[in-house]
């Protein structure tokens, strides 16, 4: 592990009032910030908005966040931007998301894509824990390289991990790296493709009708080649995770969010307002 050069942190809490409103407190250390605090649904649901000013890490960063969600909370957290790590010339970069969800409580955990540029060295961790009665969103949108600027991600690594624990038991970890091309260029890999996306969703206790859930999802993605839609089901919980590959960020995006506003309907009984920060 490199020295930690630049570091940041960040620590959202947020809290259901004695209204019913969501309110959201924050602290931070280093150039991590909350940018605001929106509530475009209601004052039950807060969006919050989180801004790096750098506007990447290189090696030796660190970026901490930390969310706490007390019972009843709903929290929707996403960036204006997308989060990029660059060429590494001094260790790995690093960014690390805690989150602990209350009892009850709901998080929607939505930042913008990442993007891993050429010679990186990097670590992109999540690592979500449920209590009992509450459920989240998670998405990741992954580019490795930037083939629009003719840098293909011909060297570097990057660790994904994206961990769900307590009421629900599920760990998605590995290494993408240039020179692994059995995984990048192989038909059991991303086949060539370079953007990967991810959506989970989880909740404590079991899913009511999954099989009409699945059909009506995998019905969003006819249209996606390269997608898939499972159904995890544990003792004490359930994973809903769908993943797309491709070659635009923007394409595997939209595909996400299209199942994303099909799930919270079904799941949640909410219709979708995307944070306003994405349409600017």
């Amino acid at each position: 592990m490199s020295e930690i050069r630049w570091p940041a942190r960040l620590v959202l809490t947020a809290a259901r009032d004695g209204g019913g409103a969501t309110r959201v407190h924050a602290r931070h250390d280093g150039p991590l910030r909350l940018l605001k605090t929106l509530h475009p649904e209601g004052a039950g649901i807060a969006h919050a908005v989180l801004v790096h000013p750098p506007g990447g890490l290189v090696g030796g960063d660190r970026l901490d966040i930390q969310l706490e969600l007390q019972a009843g909370a709903h929290l929707l957290v996403t960036t204006p931007a997308a989060t990029r790590f660059y060429r590494s010339n001094a260790g790995e970069a690093t960014q690390l998301v805690h989150a602990n969800v209350g009892e009850g409580a709901r998080l929607e955990w939505l930042p913008q894509e990442t993007l891993a540029y050429p010679a990186c060295i990097a670590r992109n961790e999540v690592r979500l824990n449920l209590a009992p009665g509450a459920s989240l969103f998670a998405t990741e949108v992954l580019g490795l390289g930037l083939p629009a600027a003719s840098q293909p991600f011909d060297t570097g690594r990057l660790l994904q991990h994206l961990e769900i624990s307590g009421q629900c038991q599920w760990l998605d970890r590995g290494w993408l790296d240039a020179a692994d091309k059995a995984l990048l260029d192989g038909p059991c890999g991303l086949a060539g493709h370079r953007v990967l996306g991810t959506l989970a969703y989880a909740q404590a206790g079991a899913l009511a009708d999954v099989e009409g859930l699945l059909t009506a999802s995998r019905a969003l993605l006819d249209g996606v080649p390269r997608s898939g839609i499972t159904h995890l089901a544990g003792p004490r919980g359930a994973v809903l995770l769908t993943r797309v590959i491709g070659d635009e960020v923007e394409a595997v995006t939209l595909a996400l969010r299209r199942v994303r506003a099909l799930w919270r309907e079904r799941l949640w009984s909410l219709r979708t307002a995307e944070p306003r920060i994405w349409a600017t």
